[in-house]
Formats: structure tokens, sequence, C-alpha cells
């Protein structure tokens, strides 16, 4: 009996009776891209374990464990056709899954499935496999060409699915105005840390302006620290770089903004160390960024 009570977690987990994790501060979401977990090797479940060892209960899914949990041909070339045709049953048996663990998913990232050269029956493949999976939206890098953010948007209309356009260093207060002016169903996956590197008109000031005016086309953020290009954009742990991690969230909880903050690790991770335990440092920040 002493050391049931000494250890509740691991027999707790061992009869499923563990408590639910939980990465909502003050009403703030904070969530994870599952591509913070790259430098560790996983399939969909062991991907899971990682996601409830840091205690996030909402993520952003990268396509590849889900689309190989589904039967991803290896061939490249039969892909598409695969695409096209594929039942959703598996994604939904991932959202079922994740979902019995605590763990909802908020956003889909499919590798090369939302480019000017994938078909439209891939494209709406990615909004289908987003849906089944429980996202509102999927995610992609903000296309160069405004016929293809007019083409996606007009695809995700028809399915009510959002696209989330992702920028890096040409992040600007006015990138993202054609894609939102094509289509209701376009909207903004803003990398605050991304923005902050591109350095110019781009302050920490005029950051958190641009979230409050966009606040309405924002369906996730993704939060990094990083260095304005005057200091070298190196991405760094939080705490270390030019990003306003903290006002970014106190905003989002003062403004009571629903959308997810998403923790993308991308700093080096330190000898000793991996990208669970960064990762959780990164929610541990949040929390206390936010107050908890």
């Amino acid at each position: 009996m002493g050391l049931l009570l000494a250890r509740p977690s691991a027999w707790a987990t061992s009869l499923d009776f563990a408590e639910k994790p939980n990465s909502k501060f003050f009403g703030v979401q904070i969530g994870v891209t599952t591509y913070s977990y790259r430098s560790m090797p996983h399939d969909i479940k062991q991907l899971l374990q990682f996601i409830l060892d840091d205690g996030i209960n909402a993520i952003e899914l990268k396509g590849a464990p889900a689309e190989t949990y589904a039967g991803k041909p290896s061939d490249p070339k039969r892909v598409a056709e695969w695409r096209a045709n594929v039942s959703m049953d598996k994604f939904k048996e991932i959202r079922k899954m994740y979902n019995k663990a605590g763990v909802t998913i908020y956003a889909f990232k499919p590798d090369n499935a939302l480019g000017t050269d994938n078909t439209d029956a891939e494209i709406e493949y990615a909004l289908r496999a987003g849906k089944a999976l429980g996202a509102n939206c999927v995610t992609v890098e903000l296309p160069k060409e405004s016929a293809q953010t007019e083409r996606l948007g007009l695809l995700a209309e028809k399915h009510k699915m959002y696209i989330g356009y992702h920028a890096h260093t040409q992040a600007s207060d006015t990138a993202w105005d054609m894609a939102l002016s094509q289509s209701p169903y376009n909207s903004m996956n803003l990398d605050c840390g991304h923005y902050i590197a591109a350095g110019g008109n781009n302050t920490k000031g005029s950051l958190l302006t641009l979230i409050e005016a966009k606040h309405d086309r924002i369906t996730s953020l993704h939060l990094k620290d990083r260095k304005t290009k005057e200091h070298g954009a190196a991405n760094l742990p939080w705490g270390e770089g030019d990003t306003p991690i903290k006002e970014i969230l106190n905003l989002l909880k003062e403004k009571k903004y629903k959308f997810p903050a998403t923790i993308e690790l991308e700093y080096k991770i330190p000898a000793g160390s991996d990208a669970v335990k960064e990762t959780k440092k990164c929610v541990e920040y949040a929390k206390h960024a936010l107050g908890a």
C-alpha cells in the first residue's frame, strides 16, 4: 500500500485511471505542433505518449504519423491516387484514440498535399482527413501565388474547414491580406518567432497590434523564441530571445481569444535532454507567464 501511495502515477497509468492532461491555463490553450518531436522517432501511438508526458491536451498534428497509420504508400507516385480514394476510418480511429487519452487535434498539417502541384482531390483529402481527426483547420505554408490561396479558400469553403497559412520571415502586417480577402475560410497560422526574426518594421509592439487587429482571422499561433534579424535571428530557449511570449500569452488571456498558442520547438536541444523534456519546459514557461 505504501508503494501505491508513493507512486500514484505509475499504477494509475497502468490501470487507465491517469488524470487527463491539461495545458489550458486561465482560458489560454497551450498546444504543440508534433513537428516539435521530429528528433525522436515515433509512430502515432508513441507520439501520443510524448504528448501525454508533456501534459498537453491539444495539438497540431503533422501528417506523417497519421498518414502512415492510415496506410500511405511508400512509393511517392502512388500517393495522390491513395489520397483520392482512402477511407477516413483510420483518421477517425486516431481521433478516438487521442480523445480517449484527453488530447484533441485542432489542426492537421499533411506533407505535400496542399501545393500548386497537388490535385483538387488531394486538397479535398487533406480537408476531409482534418475533419475526421476533429480539427477545424489544416495548415500550409503561405503560397506566393494569389491564385493558389483563392483555390484553397474555395475548396476549404466547400468542406467548411479553415486553411491556416503559416509564414516564415516573409511575415509582415500585410502578408496575409490577399488570402484573407479571398475567402472567410482562409486564416492565419501566425508564427510569432519568425515574425520577430524578420526584423525591419516587425517589432514586439507591431506583433501585438497585429494579433489584436487580426484576432478573428487567426486559427492558431506558433510560439518560439527568436532573436530579431538585427541580433542574429537565432532560435533560443524560451526567455532568451526577442519574441514577446509573455506579452502574447497575456494578451490572449486578457482578451479571451479562443485560438490556441502552439509550441514549436526549434532551438537546439541541449546535451542530455530531448524534445519531450524541452517541450515540457516550454509548457511550464507558458504556465508561469500566465500567472500559474
